[in-house]
């Protein structure tokens, strides 16, 4: 069985903290049971990849519009996170069929969003098609195979990290998104033909809804 940690809303540091924590408890523990949390921010928070450089951040603009700044344990390119759900599954590499290759362990984790988005009627499956354009420094316009998209638009991106045999993946799932706040927090156009959100493909469906989905998942 999968040990559910309900949604809660933290501040950027505090979910960063709280993953770190969970990650962590399990590899103390040797634990072999799979652990899935979902969570919401804030205020909204940018969080950059591990390694990323943040010379492009405009942190008094950050300060004077109340959005926090942090970093992530995973790697990849900066994310807004304000209307969205954020999911973290943390388990031990020998949990899944096929956990020592990345790719295939995205897709095992990815499953669990996939069936349960199949039960409101989407259709989600894996990016990776579209040529990365690598100037962008927002994560979201970049389709990667780790990253489940609806009709072809990016819904989900997702990233990992590893430690002494133990995988932490995190997601962000766009309930909405703030075309012109983007723009300005990254300073490049936002294509939103490559992306979507829960509320553009079915405006019925609120962030309860989604939340619900995932009150249990075995």
């Amino acid at each position: 069985m999968t040990k559910i940690v309900p949604y809660k809303v933290y501040t950027g540091s505090e979910n960063m903290r709280i993953d770190n924590e969970l990650l962590e408890m399990s590899i103390s523990n040797q634990s072999t049971t799979p652990v899935f949390r979902l969570y919401g921010w804030s205020p909204a928070c940018i969080s950059l990849g591990k390694n990323q450089e943040d010379s492009f951040i405009d942190k008094l603009f950050l300060k004077d519009t109340g959005i926090d700044l942090v970093r992530r344990l995973t790697g990849g390119r900066a994310l807004l996170h304000d209307d969205e759900i954020t999911y973290s599954y943390v388990c031990p590499v020998s949990y899944l069929k096929h956990g020592e290759n990345v790719v295939k362990s995205y897709i095992e984790i990815s499953q669990i969003l996939i069936d349960k988005f199949a039960k409101i009627g989407i259709k989600l499956d894996f990016g990776g098609k579209k040529e990365v354009n690598t100037k962008f420094d927002y994560c979201m316009l970049i389709s990667t195979g780790a990253d489940l998209c609806y009709e072809g638009k990016k819904l989900i991106g997702s990233a990992q990290c590893r430690k002494h045999g133990y995988i932490l993946q995190h997601g962000s799932i766009l309930y909405d998104y703030n075309r012109e706040l983007l723009e300005k927090i990254f300073h490049e156009n936002i294509d939103t033909s490559s992306i979507t959100s829960i509320k553009e493909i079915n405006p019925e469906l609120k962030k309860e809804d989604i939340i619900s989905l995932f009150e249990s998942i075995d």
